[in-house]
């Protein structure tokens, strides 16, 4: 396996609480083509070599779609926002000696595995970015050097430290369209069909 990439964990946060999606269901358990959405991140996550597979979960209601090469970290605190779910991450992978994760949204299923990959395969002493047509996005690669200077709580990730580090762009295919609302969903459902 490629040094970057056995050197790196993958990341799916997928313990947010779901709120704009008026829906009796979780969001991500929400069917897209025959799949719950959440099925299409990990299915293109757990396809790339990685020195590890995260998901960051807020209950159990994932645990049964999960392949089995993913660890499953439980927030104890989602409400404490997305910074407490990649604080998460960020401390299990570096107790396992990682030198850096790849950070994905559970609601963005067009993310191909190539973007993972390319994301995860690139050098960086910050962080490396997915775009698409030269648009910013996820998957975003973390540098553990650069693990403290992340938030542990509240709703911004590692985007809130690009300005402050070395920041590599990577072109990559795919959508990075993430699910918020049921809108969203019917919307991203008639783009598959066509």
């Amino acid at each position: 396996m490629d040094e970057e990439l056995a050197s790196t964990g993958l990341v799916v946060l997928a313990a947010g609480f779901g709120s704009r999606f008026d829906s009796s269901t979780h969001k991500l358990l929400e069917n897209l083509n025959g799949r719950p959405i959440v099925s299409w991140v990990l299915e293109a996550a757990a396809s790339v070599e990685a020195g590890a597979h995260f998901v960051v979960t807020q209950d159990s209601n994932l645990s049964s779609l999960l392949p089995a090469k993913f660890i499953e970290l439980r927030n104890p605190s989602p409400q404490d926002g997305l910074a407490s779910s990649l604080a998460l991450a960020v401390d299990a992978a570096s107790a396992m000696g990682l030198w850096a994760v790849t950070v994905g949204l559970g609601d963005q299923p067009l993310v191909p595995p190539e973007a993972w990959n390319a994301v995860t395969s690139t050098k960086t002493g910050g962080v490396a970015i997915a775009t698409y047509a030269g648009v910013r996005g996820n998957p975003v690669k973390i540098a553990s050097s650069v693990f403290g200077l992340l938030e542990r709580r509240g709703d911004v990730g590692a985007r809130a430290i690009f300005h402050r580090v070395e920041a590599v762009e990577v072109p990559c295919s795919g959508d990075p369209f993430d699910v918020d609302t049921r809108e969203d969903l019917e919307q991203l459902r008639a783009i598959e069909r066509n």
